[in-house]
């Protein structure tokens, strides 16, 4: 082959070489240190660079994204003497390149322990319950420690998180009966307090229905008792609109008198005072009577109390003569109104048992 084709060749490849040696393409999100001659040169940006052939060198590849971090569980010790072991979840960013390459060997080792040391500094400070319910606080206190001594390795940490809290397994029995004893009381406090609603519920409800009866009852008397008074003022009326005559008046008193002993209980009666001022009444509608004779019927009235006797109740009807004397009269009435009395009192004993009724007492008026 001619030497001139080989020099030509040769030359050929040591260009394309040096042009290659010369372009360097960074991807977007990454950074290249460059070294010159074993020193810190620069730090190329994304994009299409030139670098001295041979002379420069790229040292680290350094990626500026948000990267997570996730450490393994490691033992810490409570307060209280209660080993627990902690995972922690890590966000960083490489905010500086240059340091983050020749300011520590390996950050991603150095934050491990780091966080390692924190968190058994700020766990030591704390009991059990409270390391479980100051999550918050233990993210903050780390990330402040965290991000204060990782300025200065051009890294921020965004974020710190613990991942989980795992006590020992008799610790968490424990807790267990203590959350179901938690649980059991809050159910029997609930179920209690049901029961005392319902409990006021019942009484408010029997206090109100009580009211209702009451006032109800109260009402029912009050319509009644004005029905009674309206029906006595109306008979009231009646009675003075017609002009009634006494005589009329005493005549239904005594027709009222053999009702006093129809009811089936009735084992003692008891003849009202103004039987006789009823008697002298009629006797006077059959004339003019002296005083003597209205005490006779008066006392005929009283011994005929004592007598019983069989048949109809008498009535006064337009067959009376009125040509009578004043104490035949007297006595003649008081007779008929112990007849219906001893009538009423037979029917009710021989309502009440087969057998013979026995003489009632009619006491004296």
């Amino acid at each position: 082959m001619d030497p001139v084709v080989v020099l030509a060749l040769v030359a050929a490849l040591v260009v394309i070489f040096l042009v290659a040696s010369t372009v360097r393409i960074v991807p977007q999100a990454r950074r290249y240190n460059i070294e010159r001659f074993g020193r810190y040169r620069r730090t190329l940006q994304p994009g299409l660079n030139l670098v001295v052939p041979v002379a420069d060198r790229i040292n680290t590849k350094l990626d500026v994204r948000e990267q997570v971090y996730s450490s393994d569980p490691r033992p810490v010790i409570t307060e209280d003497n209660l080993v627990v072991n902690i995972d922690t979840v890590l966000y960083y960013q490489i905010t500086d390149p240059r340091a983050a390459a020749y300011e520590v060997a390996d950050y991603l080792q150095a934050i491990d322990q780091l966080t390692v040391t924190t968190l058994r500094n700020v766990i030591g400070s704390m009991d059990l319950e409270e390391t479980l319910t100051s999550r918050e606080e233990i993210n903050s206190r780390l990330r402040a420690v965290l991000d204060d001594a990782t300025g200065k390795w051009g890294i921020r940490v965004n974020r710190v998180e613990i991942k989980a809290i795992d006590p020992p397994h008799t610790i968490k029995e424990a807790m267990e009966k203590q959350m179901r004893a938690e649980r059991d009381k809050r159910a029997a406090i609930l179920h209690a307090e049901g029961e005392r609603q319902a409990k006021i519920l019942t009484a408010e409800g029997t206090k109100q229905k009580d009211i209702l009866e009451a006032q109800g009852a109260q009402q029912a008397m009050i319509l009644r008792a004005d029905g009674e008074a309206k029906a006595v003022e109306l008979v009231f009326q009646a009675v003075h609109r017609n002009n009634a005559d006494p005589k009329i008046l005493a005549y239904k008193y005594l027709e009222t008198l053999p009702h006093l002993a129809r009811s089936d209980n009735n084992t003692f009666w008891v003849i009202p005072g103004e039987l006789t001022e009823a008697v002298r009444t009629v006797t006077r509608a059959f004339g003019d009577q002296p005083a003597e004779a209205a005490q006779s019927g008066e006392a005929g009235t009283a011994g005929a109390g004592d007598r019983q006797t069989e048949g109809r109740t008498p009535e006064l009807g337009t067959n009376w003569t009125p040509s009578l004397d004043a104490a035949a009269a007297a006595d003649e009435a008081g007779k008929q109104a112990a007849a219906a009395v001893n009538d009423a009192k037979a029917e009710a004993e021989a309502a009440k048992s087969p057998q013979t009724p026995r003489r009632g007492h009619t006491p004296d008026a």
